[in-house]
C-alpha cells in the first residue's frame, strides 16, 4: 500500500512595497462602505452634514537639495543633518529616541554602499584628529563629548575639506 503525501507550495513572501499596496487597497474598501454606511444612517437626518472632502494623498515633505554633487562630500552632509534631526547619541549607536552616533549617521546616509560609507568615516576621523590628535577612533572621540556641538563642527570641516578636494 502507498501512500501519496501532498506537499503544499510555501506562500509567495511580499516586499514592503506589495504588503503596503495589499492594506492600502483593503483601508480604501473600508473607507467606502463607512461612507455608504454614513450616508444610509443618516438619510433621514434633515440637518446632517455630508462627509467633509478629505485630499486623495499628502503632499510629500519637501527635501532641500544637498549642496554638493560629490558623493562623499553629500554623504557627511546628509549624515550631519540626520544628527541634527534624529539627535546625537554619545554612549552607544543608536538609542530608543531615535539618536545616533556619527557613524551610524554615516551608514544609515549611504544606504548600503559601504565603500562610501568607510571614505566618509576616514574622512570624519582625519577632520576630528585636526583638533584633537589623540582620537584614536570615532566612536572613541564621540564618547569624550558633552555636548553635540563639537561632533557637528567635526563634521563640518570634514565636509569642508573633502569639498575643496573635489570628492
Amino acid at each position: 500500500m502507498s501512500t501519496a503525501t501532498a506537499v503544499r507550495p510555501a506562500p509567495p513572501v511580499l516586499d514592503l512595497d506589495a504588503r503596503l499596496a495589499l492594506v492600502e487597497a483593503a483601508m480604501s474598501v473600508r473607507l467606502a462602505e463607512a461612507a455608504v454606511a454614513f450616508e444610509v444612517n443618516t438619510a433621514h437626518l434633515p440637518a446632517a452634514d455630508p462627509i467633509p472632502h478629505i485630499a486623495e494623498a499628502l503632499p510629500a515633505p519637501t527635501v532641500a537639495p544637498s549642496p554638493y554633487r560629490t558623493p562623499l562630500v553629500d554623504l557627511l552632509h546628509r549624515a550631519r543633518l540626520r544628527i541634527e534631526t534624529d539627535g546625537w547619541c554619545r554612549d552607544a549607536v543608536f538609542d530608543e529616541s531615535g539618536a545616533v552616533c556619527p557613524i551610524r549617521a554615516i551608514r544609515l546616509e549611504a544606504r548600503g554602499d559601504r565603500d562610501l560609507a568607510h571614505d566618509a568615516c576616514v574622512a570624519l576621523l582625519d577632520a576630528i584628529q585636526d583638533n584633537f590628535a589623540d582620537a584614536e577612533t570615532i566612536p572613541s572621540w564621540n564618547r569624550q563629548q558633552t555636548n553635540v556641538r563639537p561632533v557637528l563642527a567635526a563634521f563640518d570641516r570634514a565636509t569642508h575639506r573633502a569639498h575643496a578636494r573635489n570628492r
